[in-house]
């Protein structure tokens, strides 16, 4: 057991990829504690092996296709005539764009690469810091695996066997309040350092948005149909898919076949190494659970304290730190099997507590010095990130206040899907 734990943090600290990390471990775990060979293949397939997890790929597909179709300048010009004439204009507009991409894509990545590179540009051209930008573009792309559909949501469904349209459900409310949050916050900057702002025309929003409305109803359509019945997660992932390509060709002209290979293939080294993280993330769990590990860390947390709400940030603290260093899916699939347990003792409802949980990684995703969407950012862009490293901090305090709203006011999370999908 040890020589299975000591690999894993060894090849963690001498920077080989955490899927390889994970996986190699295992399989070291498997040998030395003598367990049947074909254990490893079984569990690695057996993490995959579901209905549920086909959404993963398609809805990387579906937010590829609209970055590549230009369907995000659409949905973030939109979004500066909407909220542009207020104090940091293109700040707001930043925030609400991703609000609304977040309605299509579920993933902080393809938020940071695609519309983050247009926003920034835009927010640059226009007289604003350039590391004040990529903060912004940075905090407001933790938007995206809150609001639905949300990949790690799905990821999370498909491990605690919780319904994904509640989930889905759920992360609205969080959605919004973080964007709203982070407006203040822009709303402050703006006006000590004088920033300028859109100025307002009425003529020109409804221009611009009747000409959008085929990009902007998309997250519409999504959310109707689990309010409906109409669909799954995984069909929806299909929907989304379907929408943007048939838009990005039909309605815009603005994809050709070269580009969509190249959406292709992104999308599907991104689903690969997800699935795989998943994947090798089953068999650790299960040589975790075997050896007992994950009862010894449960009851490590549970004895810190018997209040619900200190064992709430002894949670939240742990899953900060990792979320640091770690990828968010191969996180979900390792923690869980210890953390479930603990939040099902407390009676805490697993739907706000996965929202709480996703929630709490994706800050982990742009929080100095590994979140991988200000490596991101900063490769796009290319912008040193030691200034983003400085310039994000202060946006971290509306993402972990919102964290402590949702941690400690369940019905943030629980009013919207217990009544809709009750």
């Amino acid at each position: 057991m040890v020589i299975f734990l000591v690999a894993f943090v060894v090849l963690l600290v001498i920077g080989v990829p955490i899927s390889i990390s994970i996986g190699a471990s295992a399989v070291l775990g498997c040998l030395s504690l003598g367990y049947p060979l074909v254990v490893i293949g079984q569990k690695m397939v057996s993490g995959v092996d579901s209905f549920l997890l086909i959404a993963v790929p398609l809805f990387i597909l579906a937010g590829n296709l609209m970055n590549a179709g230009k369907i995000t300048e659409k949905i973030f010009d939109t979004a500066k005539e909407l909220v542009g004439w207020i104090p940091g204009g293109l700040g707001h507009a930043n925030v609400v764009a991703s609000i609304i991409f977040a309605g299509m894509s579920g993933s902080a990545v393809a938020d940071a690469g695609g519309l983050g590179a247009i926003e920034m540009e835009a927010m640059k051209t226009n007289g604003y810091d350039e590391d004040f930008a990529g903060a912004v573009t940075a905090a407001s792309s933790v938007i995206g695996p809150i609001f639905p559909p949300s990949i790690p949501l799905i990821i999370y469904g498909s491990v605690a066997s919780v319904s994904v349209d509640k989930l889905f459900m759920g992360g609205v409310v969080p959605g919004v309040l973080m964007g709203l949050l982070l407006m203040v916050m822009i709303l402050g900057f703006a006006i000590v350092r004088k920033y300028e702002r859109h100025s307002f025309h009425f003529k020109a929003l409804i221009k611009q948005f009747l000409g959008s409305i085929p990009a902007l109803i998309t997250p519409v359509i999504i959310l109707c149909g689990f309010v409906g019945g109409w669909f799954t997660p995984t069909e929806a992932s299909s929907i989304a898919v379907i929408y943007s390509l048939l838009i990005a060709l039909f309605l815009y002209r603005t994809l050709d076949w070269k580009t969509f290979c190249k959406c292709l293939k992104d999308s599907a080294i991104s689903s690969a190494n997800t699935l795989f993280i998943i994947g090798t993330s089953t068999l650790f769990t299960y040589v975790m659970a075997m050896e007992g590990i994950s009862r010894q860390m449960a009851d490590v947390i549970l004895g810190i304290s018997s209040n619900p709400a200190v064992i709430l940030l002894v949670i939240n603290i742990l899953l900060l730190v990792l979320g640091m260093v770690m990828e968010p899916g191969a996180i979900l699939t390792l923690m869980l099997p210890v953390l479930l347990p603990i939040a099902n003792g407390l009676g805490l409802d697993l739907v706000h507590f996965g929202v709480m949980v996703v929630l709490n990684l994706m800050i982990g995703q742009v929080t100095p010095p590994f979140g991988v969407c200000l490596f991101v950012i900063s490769d796009v862009n290319k912008l040193k990130l030691e200034r983003m490293y400085k310039a994000v901090l202060p946006f971290l305090v509306p993402l972990v206040l919102t964290l402590l709203l949702v941690t400690y006011i369940p019905g943030i999370v629980t009013w919207l899907p217990y009544t809709l999908l009750a």
